[in-house]
């Protein structure tokens, strides 16, 4: 097969996923997840039901996989922060406060239970968990961060931490939430 047309296939195949999971995300904002069909789906999206069978199974699917998209962009847009200038201190308090805005975004969520499971998510947290630690291994090398307490377990602790910011209700609690946590990481 032409390289063109494989490139082709796969573009039109990312495409027809994109359009599935925003058409489901949108009827599930507007109906709730138990009222969203298949059917519906596939009108919305403009393609038939034996086609999106064959991406995929049920509605759960669809929406696990939109939350694997969403979670990817969080995950690059905290590298994003986390790589912008300044010091190790000032980064990671950047990111610190870019996560539990995330968390403080998601609160009272109403499909938080069905996509706060799975592989997919243990997976992101391993990622984030060792992302945190990087950016407090400078911030300790540096004598802005403890260095008494391995960088991986300072890490679960702001991850903890930070996932309270779901049961907030103001931005202002969110902003206190960072800096008892970042109060807790200083030497």
């Amino acid at each position: 097969m032409p390289r063109l047309w494989t490139t082709t296939i796969e573009e039109h195949r990312r495409t027809v996923q994109a359009a599935v999971l925003d058409a489901t995300a949108d009827l599930v904002a507007q109906h709730g997840l138990t009222s969203v069909t298949m059917s519906q789906i596939a009108k919305a999206t403009g393609i038939g039901r034996a086609t999106l069978y064959k991406y995929f199974p049920d509605v759960e699917a669809i929406m696990i996989t939109w939350h694997e998209r969403q979670i990817g962009h969080h995950l690059d847009h905290l590298a994003a922060i986390g790589s912008k200038g300044g010091g190790p201190e000032q980064r990671l308090h950047a990111v610190l406060n870019a996560y539990a805005t995330i968390q403080h975004g998601h609160r009272n969520h109403p499909l938080a239970s069905l996509l706060h499971r799975g592989p997919h998510l243990l997976q992101a947290r391993r990622h984030l968990r060792d992302f945190f630690a990087e950016l407090l291994s400078e911030a300790a090398a540096d004598g802005h961060v403890r260095d008494d307490i391995a960088p991986s377990e300072l890490a679960n602790y702001c991850l903890h931490a930070l996932d309270a910011a779901t049961e907030l209700s103001t931005e202002a609690a969110v902003n206190g939430l960072v800096a008892v946590t970042v109060a807790g990481l200083r030497p």
